[in-house]
């Protein structure tokens, strides 16, 4: 079985970057993952002054809109450093709040995927045929959690 989730509001809604569980990463709380991850984007560039913007932004929906802006710069190396920064928020999520570890680690070894109908890079688009890079991102942290369990029982 392969368990799928977008909306906030529906099953599994926890494991979307719009969740409100605030994270602290980098000596600063973010609102929520999607905080973080969108204002990444801008370390370090002429449009650093967003990263406040994001950081302020009263909903997940804002910052993304203000991170997605293409007239704003991101970094150059974007590309190369966007999965490792969303797996470090995604996993920081997971080890903070241990009421949505559990419903994570409830789903076994099922197949994890975001059923977004617009994003094929982290999620799997309207045909299903994206590289569900998100839901791919939450069955490892599954599995380093799992290890890291283990490992404190051992």
């Amino acid at each position: 079985m392969t368990i799928y989730f977008y909306k906030v509001s529906e099953p599994y809604g926890c494991f979307s970057n719009f969740s409100p569980h605030g994270i602290h990463l980098d000596g600063e709380y973010w609102p929520t993952v999607e905080h973080y991850y969108q204002a990444h984007k801008f370390w370090g560039t002429e449009d650093a002054h967003s990263i406040e913007i994001i950081h302020k932004a009263p909903t997940p929906e804002m910052a993304a809109s203000v991170g997605r802006d293409r007239t704003r710069k991101v970094r150059p190396d974007w590309e190369q450093v966007k999965c490792a920064i969303m797996r470090s928020a995604v996993l920081t999520k997971f080890i903070t709040h241990e009421d949505i570890q559990t419903i994570l680690l409830s789903t076994g070894d099922k197949v994890i995927v975001e059923n977004s109908p617009t994003d094929y890079y982290w999620g799997c688009g309207s045909d299903r045929t994206g590289q569900n890079h998100l839901g791919q991102v939450l069955m490892s942290v599954r599995q380093e959690i799992r290890e890291r369990l283990c490992k404190n029982r051992g």
